[in-house]
């Protein structure tokens, strides 16, 4: 006997009617995939206008909304080392419509830094691309004695716990660098910290009220070029172009602080895949335009894309897996 046979036909009417609607909103669904986008997609963005990310998405959404064929609307919402914008972003609608601009700071070391934090980035965000790269420099005030990364390894280990370096943030890439610079190259010195960002840091540097820090390219590059600042290295495996005669850290025998305060696309847990493959296709079209490319360049960021959602997860667990390692060993807590 056929199971419906078994099955009250008011009931049978009453499944065979859900399967129906099922099968409409299915279709219906399927169809709004093969036709994203449809409206305008919002982006948020964890910092405020005029930073590293901000100007990073604003370089990129003429060319990410030609690809798309919809406009890119821009959502700042700074506060909490970026972790309102987070939380924000990973309650949003999982449906292309809304994504997130995350960064090394609010995927890979805030969560390390803030048990309270609401957002687990592998299990709340689809990675899409990474999008840019932003270096650290290590710069040092004019009036600091030594002129090369050797000379001031050399300064620092004869003046243990003399020498000083700006702190723009504990949980900042930029603070873990210099302590995981420091201790790879067996140097004892004192933290001072600052609030506001690098810019009250780097006006200190200036005037030789601190001696060295590690820094973004982007918010350094033009006191460098000016001779307001001495620059050792940058974190690179190769130079800048935008600075061209300051070694990379690489080269230097320091492999180990290769790095960059990446920025990249993220999605909410849930995002259709076909809907994060037409997002990661567009952003690598968007970043293969040599204008882009070289804006970006000129602000002291490397434009790049990555081969494919899953690379940028490995790339993700990577670099997690770094900063938490950084986190313990110098044994950071929440600001």
């Amino acid at each position: 006997m056929a199971w419906t046979a078994a099955i009250p036909a008011r009931v049978r009417n009453v499944v065979l009617g859900l399967s129906f609607l099922l099968g409409v909103a299915a279709a219906h669904a399927a169809d709004d995939t093969a036709a994203y986008p449809q409206r305008p997609i919002h982006v948020i963005v964890p910092f405020a206008p005029g930073g590293a990310s901000d100007f990073a998405l604003r370089a990129i959404e003429p060319n990410l909304a030609k690809e798309l064929g919809q406009p890119i609307v821009i959502d700042n919402r700074p506060g909490a080392a970026g972790n309102i914008a987070m939380e924000l972003a990973a309650r949003a609608a999982a449906d292309g419509y809304n994504l997130f601009l995350g960064n090394v700071g609010t995927i890979s070391i805030n969560p390390r830094f803030y048990p309270e934090l609401k957002v687990v980035p592998d299990r709340d965000f689809i990675p899409i691309s990474v999008v840019a790269e932003t270096p650290g420099i290590l710069v040092a005030s004019p009036k600091f004695p030594p002129n090369s990364l050797k000379e001031m390894i050399a300064y620092v280990k004869a003046r243990p716990g003399k020498i000083n370096y700006a702190a723009a943030g504990i949980s900042t890439l930029n603070t873990l660098e210099m302590e995981q610079f420091g201790r790879t190259a067996g140097l004892q010195m004192t933290q001072v910290p600052y609030k506001g960002g690098a810019g009250p840091a780097i006006v200190d540097l200036i005037a030789g009220n601190v001696d060295v820090m590690f820094v973004t390219v982007s918010s350094a590059a033009q006191q460098v070029k000016a001779g307001q600042l001495k620059a050792f290295a940058v974190s690179t495996r190769e130079p800048m172009p935008l600075l061209p005669n300051v070694p990379s850290i690489l080269a230097l025998g320091f492999p180990d602080s290769v790095s960059s305060s990446w920025q990249g696309l993220f999605a909410p847990a849930g995002t259709p895949q076909p809907i994060i493959a037409k997002l990661h296709q567009a952003v690598v079209k968007a970043m293969s335009d040599p204008k882009l490319q070289k804006l970006m360049e000129a602000a002291g960021m490397l434009p790049t894309a990555s081969k494919s959602p899953d690379d940028f997860k490995a790339y993700l667990a990577t670099e997690s897996a770094r900063w938490s390692r950084v986190v313990q060993e110098n044994g950071h807590k929440a600001e």
